[in-house]
This record gives structure tokens, C-alpha cells and sequence, in this order.
């Protein structure tokens, strides 16, 4: 019964308002420099340029010179989802799911990677390894349940693995660690190297512990609130 009640569970999706959603984030612009793993844009005709190379010929398609084209670095999204059983009250762990899945939409919408980690009761488990993210993949949440106790540590322990095998694997890549949780652990985990660190934080409003907040100060990490505040 409980693994039936869990497979009909409907994630929410982030609302507007306080706490709400913001993605692409906003502090890694498109850049005109080239960087390992990066990926071009479509790029328009420069005609004063193409006119300059046609001189007094008819144009053809070898006169034909193209605006600079603009570049971002290739992005891998570790998603880190905390299930644990304080993440189930208040109808957290769904909103939770909500975001994450629509994370990996949005990768997939931009051309982004993709890696997915739960942990909870059951320990640390892979949902998705890292690699293209298709829109697809945020079904892999549906019959998560939550329950249990909190390994944040070997969460991140093992994300930080994952991370280093893909650098190793496929070369540079800008990599983003996304951290799910409420911050109902005693743990005090350090966190993994990762160029962007974010911690969404899904305490109680009411009764914030603060775990979240003291986290991201100590790694420097950016803290969003997914719930707003009483």
C-alpha cells in the first residue's frame, strides 16, 4: 500500500512569490570567449564585412562572413534530493521533487547535463547518472518516496565522486552542485568540489533550524529559500 500511495504522489512545481524559482541562474552569462566543452550559437550574417570580401564580384557563398559567435561553457546539474523522513511533512518532499524535475526540464531545454542523487532511509541512490538531460528523466522521480534518516554526508561524498569521474572522463565542464534538503541533520559534511555550490533550502518557515543558511555561509555556498517565510 505504501509503495502504491507513493507511485500516485504528484510533485509540485515551484511557485511564483518568495522562494520562487530562478533558472537559467543568472550570474553565468553567455560569454564571446571559448572554453573547453563550450557549445556555438547560431551566428548571423556581418554584412559590412561580407560586402568587403565581394569587392566588385557577384556575391557568392565564399564572400559570406559571419557576426562572432557566442559561447557558453557546457554545464553539468548534480541534483542532490534529500528523501529523509523529516523532508515528508508539510508536503516538502513533494515540492521538493517539483524542483528538481523542473531542473532537469530546464537542462534539458538549454542542453545541459544532468546527474540525479537521492538520499534518505535506504542510504544513497543514483536515480541518474551524469549525461545529456532529457525532459524524460524527471519522471525518475515520480514513485520516490521519502523516509528514514539523513546520510548528507555520503550524499555529497558520493556526488563529489560522480563529478570527478565525469571531469576525468569527458574533460572540463562548468560543474553545479544543487542541494535539496531541509537541513534536519546533525551531520556536519564538507562540501564537494563543485565550481557552483547552491543549497535550496526547504526547512520549516515556521521553525527554521538555520542548518541550511549556516552551510552555505561556511562553503560559500549561494542559499535560496524554497519556502517563503511565515
Amino acid at each position: 500500500m505504501a509503495a502504491k500511495k507513493s507511485l500516485g504522489h504528484r510533485s509540485r512545481r515551484p511557485r511564483k512569490g518568495p522562494g520562487s524559482w530562478r533558472w537559467p541562474p543568472s550570474h553565468t552569462p553567455l560569454t564571446t570567449t571559448a572554453t573547453p566543452g563550450a557549445r556555438q550559437r547560431s551566428a548571423a550574417i556581418a554584412w559590412l564585412p561580407t560586402v568587403v570580401a565581394k569587392g566588385q564580384s557577384p556575391l557568392k557563398r565564399e564572400h559570406l562572413r559571419r557576426q562572432p559567435v557566442a559561447l557558453r561553457p557546457s554545464r553539468l546539474h548534480c541534483i542532490v534530493l534529500d528523501t529523509s523522513g523529516s523532508m515528508r511533512r508539510h508536503g516538502r518532499l513533494a515540492l521538493a521533487k517539483g524542483h528538481a524535475a523542473f531542473m532537469i526540464e530546464q537542462a534539458a531545454r538549454l542542453g545541459d547535463e544532468v546527474a540525479l542523487l537521492r538520499f534518505g532511509g535506504q542510504g544513497v541512490e543514483l536515480l541518474l547518472p551524469p549525461g545529456p538531460a532529457r525532459a524524460a528523466g524527471s519522471q525518475r522521480l515520480r514513485p520516490v518516496g521519502g523516509g528514514g534518516g539523513t546520510p548528507l554526508a555520503e550524499a555529497l561524498a558520493q556526488a563529489g565522486r560522480l563529478l570527478q569521474r565525469r571531469l576525468q572522463r569527458n574533460g572540463p565542464i562548468e560543474c553545479w552542485l544543487w542541494l535539496l534538503t531541509d537541513g534536519r541533520t546533525l551531520e556536519q559534511p564538507l562540501p564537494p568540489a563543485a565550481q557552483h555550490l547552491v543549497i535550496v533550502d526547504f526547512d520549516d518557515a515556521s521553525k527554521p533550524l538555520g542548518r541550511c543558511a549556516a552551510w552555505a555561509a561556511r562553503w560559500g555556498a549561494e542559499h535560496r529559500l524554497a519556502l517563503p517565510a511565515a
